[in-house]
Protein backbone atom coordinates (compact mmCIF):
# COMPACT_ATOMS: atom_id res chain seq x y z
CA UNK A 1 0.00 0.00 0.00
CA UNK A 2 1.63 3.36 -0.65
CA UNK A 3 1.68 6.31 1.07
CA UNK A 4 2.22 10.21 -0.01
CA UNK A 5 5.58 11.15 1.62
CA UNK A 6 4.06 13.58 4.45
CA UNK A 7 1.49 11.05 5.85
CA UNK A 8 4.64 8.43 6.22
CA UNK A 9 6.28 11.66 7.94
CA UNK A 10 3.17 11.83 9.84
CA UNK A 11 3.37 8.27 10.74
CA UNK A 12 7.08 8.09 11.75
CA UNK A 13 6.78 11.13 14.02
CA UNK A 14 3.54 9.31 15.99
CA UNK A 15 6.10 6.04 16.27
CA UNK A 16 8.68 8.29 18.19
CA UNK A 17 6.28 9.98 20.05
CA UNK A 18 5.79 6.56 21.66
CA UNK A 19 9.06 6.05 21.91
CA UNK A 20 9.14 9.51 24.39
CA UNK A 21 10.84 11.35 22.21
CA UNK A 22 11.56 14.77 23.87
CA UNK A 23 9.16 17.23 21.75
CA UNK A 24 12.20 19.62 20.52
CA UNK A 25 13.97 16.59 18.80
CA UNK A 26 10.86 15.53 17.20
CA UNK A 27 10.49 19.03 15.72
CA UNK A 28 13.41 18.90 14.58
CA UNK A 29 13.06 16.03 12.78
CA UNK A 30 10.05 17.09 11.50
CA UNK A 31 11.34 20.11 10.14
CA UNK A 32 14.34 18.04 8.40
CA UNK A 33 12.61 15.73 7.12
CA UNK A 34 10.08 17.76 5.74
CA UNK A 35 12.61 20.25 4.03
CA UNK A 36 13.88 17.24 2.39
CA UNK A 37 10.56 16.14 1.26
CA UNK A 38 9.72 19.60 -0.62
CA UNK A 39 13.23 19.69 -2.31
CA UNK A 40 12.15 16.16 -3.92
CA UNK A 41 8.34 17.50 -4.78
CA UNK A 42 9.89 20.38 -6.31
CA UNK A 43 12.30 18.13 -8.21
CA UNK A 44 9.56 16.02 -9.36
CA UNK A 45 11.16 12.80 -7.47
CA UNK A 46 9.26 10.32 -5.96
CA UNK A 47 10.46 8.86 -2.59
CA UNK A 48 10.78 5.09 -3.84
CA UNK A 49 13.13 6.74 -6.67
CA UNK A 50 15.77 8.59 -4.58
CA UNK A 51 19.35 8.13 -4.82
CA UNK A 52 22.11 9.09 -2.82
CA UNK A 53 23.46 11.35 -5.63
CA UNK A 54 19.53 13.35 -5.00
CA UNK A 55 20.54 13.13 -1.07
CA UNK A 56 24.39 14.99 -1.77
CA UNK A 57 21.99 17.54 -4.38
CA UNK A 58 19.73 18.37 -1.21
CA UNK A 59 22.92 18.69 1.05
CA UNK A 60 24.51 21.06 -1.34
CA UNK A 61 21.38 22.96 -2.00
CA UNK A 62 21.04 23.37 1.78
CA UNK A 63 24.75 24.52 1.99
CA UNK A 64 24.61 27.05 -0.79
CA UNK A 65 21.52 28.23 0.42
CA UNK A 66 21.41 28.68 3.98
CA UNK A 67 25.39 28.47 4.82
CA UNK A 68 24.29 25.75 6.93
CA UNK A 69 27.64 24.44 9.16
CA UNK A 70 29.11 20.91 8.99
CA UNK A 71 27.08 19.71 12.77
CA UNK A 72 23.83 21.11 11.15
CA UNK A 73 24.38 19.03 7.89
CA UNK A 74 25.21 15.60 9.68
CA UNK A 75 21.86 16.51 12.22
CA UNK A 76 19.19 16.74 8.40
CA UNK A 77 21.09 13.53 6.87
CA UNK A 78 20.77 11.62 10.38
CA UNK A 79 17.10 12.40 10.31
CA UNK A 80 16.42 11.71 6.33
CA UNK A 81 18.65 8.37 7.50
CA UNK A 82 16.58 7.51 10.61
CA UNK A 83 13.23 8.30 8.15
CA UNK A 84 14.22 6.26 5.28
CA UNK A 85 15.43 3.46 7.39
CA UNK A 86 12.05 3.30 9.11
CA UNK A 87 10.24 3.14 5.81
CA UNK A 88 12.63 0.34 4.01
CA UNK A 89 11.57 -1.90 7.48
CA UNK A 90 8.05 -0.88 6.91
CA UNK A 91 7.91 -1.87 3.60
CA UNK A 92 7.33 1.88 2.36
CA UNK A 93 10.08 2.35 0.56
CA UNK A 94 12.40 -0.35 -1.56
CA UNK A 95 15.88 0.54 0.14
CA UNK A 96 17.69 3.25 1.81
CA UNK A 97 19.43 5.48 -0.44
CA UNK A 98 20.94 7.61 2.98
CA UNK A 99 22.29 3.91 4.04
CA UNK A 100 25.68 4.32 2.60
CA UNK A 101 26.07 8.05 2.34
CA UNK A 102 28.53 9.80 4.94
CA UNK A 103 29.59 13.15 5.12
CA UNK A 104 33.03 14.19 6.16
CA UNK A 105 33.12 15.03 10.18
CA UNK A 106 34.99 18.48 10.45
CA UNK A 107 37.95 18.22 12.54
CA UNK A 108 37.38 18.36 16.46
CA UNK A 109 38.07 22.01 17.60
CA UNK A 110 40.99 22.77 19.87
CA UNK A 111 39.96 23.12 23.43
CA UNK A 112 40.21 26.81 24.76
CA UNK A 113 43.36 27.05 26.94
CA UNK A 114 44.53 30.01 28.96
CA UNK A 115 48.37 30.73 29.89
CA UNK A 116 50.55 30.13 32.96
CA UNK A 117 50.29 33.50 34.02
CA UNK A 118 46.72 34.21 34.17
CA UNK A 119 45.73 30.87 35.52
CA UNK A 120 48.24 31.70 38.41
CA UNK A 121 46.90 35.38 38.47
CA UNK A 122 43.27 33.90 39.55
CA UNK A 123 44.67 31.37 42.24
CA UNK A 124 47.05 33.53 43.48
CA UNK A 125 44.82 36.92 44.04
CA UNK A 126 44.92 38.28 47.81
CA UNK A 127 42.58 37.29 50.13
CA UNK A 128 39.40 39.23 50.61
CA UNK A 129 38.91 41.87 53.88
CA UNK A 130 35.37 40.02 55.24
CA UNK A 131 35.65 37.39 57.38
CA UNK A 132 33.01 35.31 55.39
CA UNK A 133 33.95 36.45 52.23
CA UNK A 134 37.65 34.83 53.58
CA UNK A 135 36.36 31.69 54.39
CA UNK A 136 34.60 31.14 50.82
CA UNK A 137 37.73 32.42 49.16
CA UNK A 138 39.59 29.64 51.02
CA UNK A 139 36.99 26.83 50.21
CA UNK A 140 37.11 28.39 45.84
CA UNK A 141 40.72 28.09 46.56
CA UNK A 142 40.78 24.74 47.35
CA UNK A 143 38.79 23.68 44.32
CA UNK A 144 40.38 25.87 41.79
CA UNK A 145 43.59 24.64 43.13
CA UNK A 146 42.50 20.71 42.80
CA UNK A 147 40.71 21.35 39.15
CA UNK A 148 43.86 22.58 38.09
CA UNK A 149 46.37 20.37 39.85
CA UNK A 150 44.42 17.27 38.70
CA UNK A 151 42.49 17.68 35.74
CA UNK A 152 39.39 16.72 37.29
CA UNK A 153 36.24 16.88 35.63
CA UNK A 154 33.01 18.82 37.32
CA UNK A 155 31.07 16.10 38.34
CA UNK A 156 34.20 14.36 39.93
CA UNK A 157 34.97 17.10 42.20
CA UNK A 158 31.67 17.64 43.12
CA UNK A 159 31.34 13.66 43.88
CA UNK A 160 34.91 13.72 45.70
CA UNK A 161 35.06 12.56 49.66
CA UNK A 162 36.78 13.09 52.62
CA UNK A 163 38.15 9.66 52.53
CA UNK A 164 39.27 9.78 48.92
CA UNK A 165 41.95 11.92 49.61
CA UNK A 166 45.42 10.74 50.52
CA UNK A 167 47.34 13.44 51.89
CA UNK A 168 50.63 11.57 52.75
CA UNK A 169 51.10 10.39 49.33
CA UNK A 170 49.05 13.23 47.90
CA UNK A 171 46.68 11.07 45.57
CA UNK A 172 42.83 11.04 44.85
CA UNK A 173 41.30 8.52 44.47
CA UNK A 174 38.88 9.88 41.80
CA UNK A 175 35.59 8.22 40.38
CA UNK A 176 34.99 9.34 36.30
CA UNK A 177 32.81 8.50 33.72
CA UNK A 178 31.87 5.02 33.62
CA UNK A 179 32.52 4.48 37.33
CA UNK A 180 35.90 3.96 36.87
CA UNK A 181 38.11 4.12 39.44
CA UNK A 182 41.53 5.86 38.87
CA UNK A 183 44.27 7.36 41.19
CA UNK A 184 45.84 11.02 40.42
CA UNK A 185 48.32 12.84 42.35
CA UNK A 186 47.80 16.52 43.51
CA UNK A 187 50.18 19.18 44.14
CA UNK A 188 52.14 20.64 47.07
CA UNK A 189 50.24 24.17 46.28
CA UNK A 190 46.89 22.12 46.14
CA UNK A 191 47.60 20.23 49.56
CA UNK A 192 48.15 23.50 51.18
CA UNK A 193 44.76 24.71 49.97
CA UNK A 194 42.63 21.56 51.03
CA UNK A 195 44.19 21.51 54.46
CA UNK A 196 43.31 25.40 55.11
CA UNK A 197 39.86 24.60 53.81
CA UNK A 198 39.24 21.45 56.16
CA UNK A 199 39.76 23.92 58.81
CA UNK A 200 37.06 26.27 58.25
CA UNK A 201 34.93 22.77 57.09
CA UNK A 202 35.42 22.22 60.36
CA UNK A 203 34.25 25.73 61.74
CA UNK A 204 31.00 25.19 59.80
CA UNK A 205 29.68 21.72 60.63
CA UNK A 206 32.65 20.06 63.03
CA UNK A 207 34.07 16.96 62.95
CA UNK A 208 34.71 15.23 60.03
CA UNK A 209 33.48 11.92 58.76
CA UNK A 210 35.14 10.07 55.86
CA UNK A 211 31.38 9.40 53.91
CA UNK A 212 31.59 13.37 53.95
CA UNK A 213 31.83 15.54 50.43
CA UNK A 214 34.66 17.75 50.49
CA UNK A 215 32.85 20.50 49.20
CA UNK A 216 30.22 21.97 50.91
CA UNK A 217 27.90 25.07 51.48
CA UNK A 218 27.89 26.97 55.14
CA UNK A 219 24.89 24.82 55.79
CA UNK A 220 26.72 21.54 55.20
CA UNK A 221 25.50 20.59 52.26
CA UNK A 222 27.25 19.26 49.04
CA UNK A 223 27.84 21.41 46.49
CA UNK A 224 25.86 21.39 43.20
CA UNK A 225 27.80 21.09 39.84
CA UNK A 226 25.99 24.71 39.30
CA UNK A 227 27.00 25.85 42.34
CA UNK A 228 31.27 24.89 41.72
CA UNK A 229 30.48 26.49 38.44
CA UNK A 230 29.30 30.04 39.84
CA UNK A 231 32.21 30.36 42.11
CA UNK A 232 34.71 29.44 39.54
CA UNK A 233 33.35 32.70 37.26
CA UNK A 234 32.86 34.64 40.72
CA UNK A 235 37.09 33.92 41.27
CA UNK A 236 37.99 34.48 37.89
CA UNK A 237 35.79 37.57 37.98
CA UNK A 238 37.34 39.17 41.64
CA UNK A 239 41.09 37.85 40.32
CA UNK A 240 40.34 40.98 37.56
CA UNK A 241 40.77 38.14 34.31
CA UNK A 242 39.17 38.75 31.38
CA UNK A 243 38.24 35.22 30.49
CA UNK A 244 35.08 32.74 31.19
CA UNK A 245 36.39 30.23 33.68
CA UNK A 246 34.58 27.08 34.10
CA UNK A 247 35.63 23.91 35.68
CA UNK A 248 36.24 22.15 32.40
CA UNK A 249 38.90 25.35 31.19
CA UNK A 250 41.07 24.71 34.24
CA UNK A 251 40.67 20.89 32.98
CA UNK A 252 41.86 22.18 29.46
CA UNK A 253 44.73 23.89 31.03
CA UNK A 254 45.85 21.34 33.30
CA UNK A 255 46.10 19.19 30.25
CA UNK A 256 48.01 21.76 27.79
CA UNK A 257 50.24 22.44 30.40
CA UNK A 258 51.21 19.07 31.56
CA UNK A 259 52.24 18.13 27.98
CA UNK A 260 53.97 21.25 26.91
CA UNK A 261 56.04 20.69 29.87
CA UNK A 262 56.22 16.72 29.70
CA UNK A 263 55.84 15.86 26.59
CA UNK A 264 54.30 12.53 28.21
CA UNK A 265 50.89 11.75 26.32
CA UNK A 266 50.37 8.47 28.07
CA UNK A 267 50.65 9.67 31.77
CA UNK A 268 48.69 12.42 30.72
CA UNK A 269 45.93 10.73 29.54
CA UNK A 270 46.00 8.37 32.35
CA UNK A 271 45.75 11.61 35.07
CA UNK A 272 42.73 12.72 32.84
CA UNK A 273 41.06 9.16 32.70
CA UNK A 274 40.83 8.87 28.86
CA UNK A 275 39.68 5.47 27.51
CA UNK A 276 41.57 6.61 24.33
CA UNK A 277 44.58 8.21 23.28
CA UNK A 278 42.93 10.11 21.01
CA UNK A 279 41.15 12.24 22.89
CA UNK A 280 44.36 13.31 25.03
CA UNK A 281 46.12 14.25 21.83
CA UNK A 282 43.94 16.98 21.04
CA UNK A 283 45.61 18.88 24.12
CA UNK A 284 48.86 18.90 22.04
CA UNK A 285 49.13 22.13 20.73
CA UNK A 286 52.29 22.95 18.74
CA UNK A 287 54.40 26.07 20.02
CA UNK A 288 56.34 26.58 17.68
CA UNK A 289 58.82 28.91 19.29
CA UNK A 290 59.86 25.71 21.39
CA UNK A 291 59.93 23.77 18.45
CA UNK A 292 62.21 26.09 16.84
CA UNK A 293 64.04 25.92 19.71
CA UNK A 294 64.50 22.23 19.91
CA UNK A 295 65.20 21.66 15.98
CA UNK A 296 67.88 24.16 16.27
CA UNK A 297 69.52 22.32 19.18
CA UNK A 298 68.67 18.94 17.91
CA UNK A 299 69.31 18.82 14.34
CA UNK A 300 72.49 17.76 13.08
CA UNK A 301 72.24 20.06 9.97
CA UNK A 302 70.72 22.67 11.72
CA UNK A 303 73.33 23.58 14.16
CA UNK A 304 75.40 26.70 12.90
CA UNK A 305 79.17 26.13 11.90
CA UNK A 306 81.77 27.48 14.07
CA UNK A 307 83.29 30.05 12.25
CA UNK A 308 87.07 29.39 11.02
Amino acid sequence: MSYEPLTLLSMWLKERQIQNQSLHTLQAYARDVKDFLDFCQHKNIALNNVEASDLREYLAFKVEQQQLASSSLQRHLSAIRQFMKWAEQGQYLGFNPADDLQLKRQPRPLPGTIDIETVQQILDQPMPEKPIEQQLWIRDKAILELLYSSGLRLAEIQGLSIKDIDFNRQLLRITGKGNKTRIVPFGSKAKDSLLNWLKIYRIWIGDLQADFPVFISQKGNALSPRQIENRVKIQAQRAGVNVDLHPHLLRHCFASHMLSNSGDLRAVQEMLGHSNLTTTQIYTHIDFDRLAQVYDQAHPRAQKSSSH
